[in-house]
């Protein structure tokens, strides 16, 4: 299995955006969820957001609803994370990775990308 790529993270003030991209290998993608998570410095890795592979079921952690939208285009076998309205708590390397259950547990989670960070200054 290849493992997923992340991009689009960067240096952003507070308020601003940034979407960031996850393209997984063929194989991993068709996997029933995708998922995004952060770890920050010194903390330990948390949920962000996931969507199923229809698109119909999505979560959040409560910290980023109404700022953060999960999408996924089968089509170009890639999943978004749209993040508006940065917070400096924001700050932190974001991976995705894939499940085969519809769940936000981390522990279900597998095929971890490198990361990407994402930095916002206030």
């Amino acid at each position: 299995q290849v493992h997923p790529v992340e991009s689009g993270g960067g240096l952003v003030q507070a308020g601003g955006s940034l979407r960031l991209s996850c393209v997984p290998s063929g194989s991993t993608f068709v996997r029933n969820v995708m998922g995004w998570f952060r770890q920050a410095p010194e903390k330990e890795r948390e949920f962000v957001a996931a969507i199923s592979r229809s698109g119909a079921w999505t979560r959040y952690t409560d910290s980023v609803k109404g700022r953060f939208t999960i999408s996924r285009d089968n089509a170009k076998n890639t999943v978004y994370l749209q993040m508006n309205s940065l917070k400096p708590d924001d700050t932190a390397v974001y991976f995705c990775a894939a499940s085969n259950h519809v769940t936000t547990a981390i522990i279900l989670y597998d095929y971890w990308g490198q990361g990407t960070q994402v930095t916002v200054s206030s």
